[in-house]
């Protein structure tokens, strides 16, 4: 926009510019001749020797201020004085081809642009009667370059071209300072908010820049403060409902257990078995309730994570109910050295999940691969996969994807643990399908600091 006003300025500007130093050098032209009209007048009448000095003098006197060439003639056109060409001097220009002087000479005042057939360039040529009682007795004429007034004309526009572009830069400077100084609480601002969406709840924005600005930050913070109260809120409620449902949970067992100890008929029994399944399932149920609601806490501290080693222990404790299923739980190395910067035990956690959740679809007598890389593991089985536009909504708490609701049972928070535990410490988990069959689940960790 800024730029925009300049051009709009400058460009009338030069062009009202260029017609004014036109118009003002002829009739400064003009004037000129005036006066040395005035001042000659008398001087060629009579025409003495003394009086062709001052003719010659007045000449270029006239020249050196109008930057120009000054020539005075008698009525028949004969040169009495020239300011550059003293060898000009005695000839006739009334029949020379220069029409100025026979117009001047004839009692007209002229002045016309006019190619000179001397200096093979166009000139400004301005030329004036001198009378004297009412008589022609001369005449004066000013020739000027017109290549030299346009040179002056340019000069000027080049430099209102650079005034113009000292003015643009300046007005940019200036409009840099002030979006900056608009715009920079603003940017602090939005870096606090991605610390904040990364899961830093301690940060908060500096309360800065103008009223406006200082409002939106305290604002901001206010809101940042009651969204960790509820969450904390939040947080609390499922640690608490989670400790207070074990205890009945646990009596509920133990019931359940002496019922079928004291003696009841199969389908008791049976109903009784059932009844045992799905509290063990609640109880499940709740303590992955309690994980996922001390995510985000950190009460562990970072370490270097052998990642091939976190592998083979997560194999041992899986081999049992994979063989139990009839499934095979093998591991490679994919790189030189594999490791990470997390919580042993959060890790652990997370991988325990993706592998639970592979033997539960893999089918019997496939094999379940772990594959360790640079800072990731891969668990790969020949499930079902996913169904289409299900990649991500499987990460949601409680939601089974198409596979899982009619495979076999689960709590739908497997996966959700996962992510959330690998996001504590700048990883991510994703899940996609395998070429051939079956799904990938990546757990992606930061490399060690």
């Amino acid at each position: 926009m800024l730029l925009l006003a300049v051009i709009s300025l400058s460009v009338p500007l030069a062009l009202r510019f260029s017609a004014r130093v036109n118009y003002e050098v002829k009739s400064e032209a003009r004037v000129e001749a005036n006066l040395v009209e005035a001042t000659a007048g008398h001087l060629l009448a009579p025409l003495t020797a003394a009086n062709r000095s001052e003719i010659a003098l007045l000449a270029r006197a006239a020249a050196t201020s109008i930057i120009g060439r000054v020539t005075v003639v008698d009525r028949r056109g004969i040169v009495l004085a020239d300011s550059e060409y003293a060898s000009a001097i005695g000839t006739n220009y009334a029949t020379a081809g220069r029409p100025e002087f026979r117009a001047a000479l004839g009692g007209a005042i002229y002045q016309a642009e006019r190619p000179s057939q001397t200096l093979k360039q166009p000139l400004l040529a301005t030329a004036v009667p001198i009378r004297s009682g009412g008589q022609v007795i001369g005449a004066v004429r000013i020739t000027q370059l017109v290549s030299t007034i346009h040179s002056a004309v340019r000069t000027t526009i080049i430099e209102l071209g650079v005034i113009g572009l000292i003015v643009l830069a300046l007005g940019l400077g200036a409009g840099a300072f002030i979006a900056g100084q608009i715009s920079r609480p603003l940017r602090r601002l939005e870096r606090v908010a991605r610390e904040i969406a990364d899961g830093d709840l301690d940060a908060r924005a500096a309360v800065e820049g103008s009223s406006e600005q200082r409002s939106l930050g305290e604002s901001f913070n206010e809101m940042t403060d009651r969204m960790v109260r509820l969450l904390d809120s939040q947080r609390e409620f499922v640690a608490d409902a989670s400790h207070q449902l074990r205890t009945p949970l646990t009596g509920l067992r133990l019931r359940l257990d002496e019922a079928r100890a004291s003696g009841v008929s199969a389908d008791a029994a049976a109903e009784i078995d059932a009844a045992v399944a799905e509290v063990d399932r609640f109880a499940h149920v709740i303590d992955e309730l309690l994980v996922l609601s001390r995510a985000g806490e950190r009460e562990l501290p970072g370490e270097r994570v052998d990642l091939d080693e976190l592998a083979s222990r997560v194999i041992e404790r899986w081999r049992r109910s994979a063989d139990g299923r009839r499934i095979t739980l093998e591991q490679s190395l994919e790189a030189d050295s594999a490791a990470a910067w997390c919580a042993t035990a959060d890790v652990e956690r997370a991988l325990d999940a993706l592998v639970e959740n592979a033997l539960h679809y893999a089918p019997a007598g496939s094999v379940v691969r772990l594959t360790v890389d640079a800072s990731a593991i891969e668990v790969l089985d020949r499930g079902p996969g996913l169904a289409d536009g299900e990649h991500e909504i499987v990460f949601e708490r409680f939601h089974r994807g198409s596979a899982g609701r009619g495979g076999p049972p689960g709590t739908g928070l497997g996966l959700a643990i996962a992510r959330e535990l690998a996001r504590e410490w700048g990883g991510e988990v994703t899940l996609e399908n395998r070429p051939g069959g079956g799904a990938v689940a990546r757990l992606q960790l930061r490399s060690p600091q």
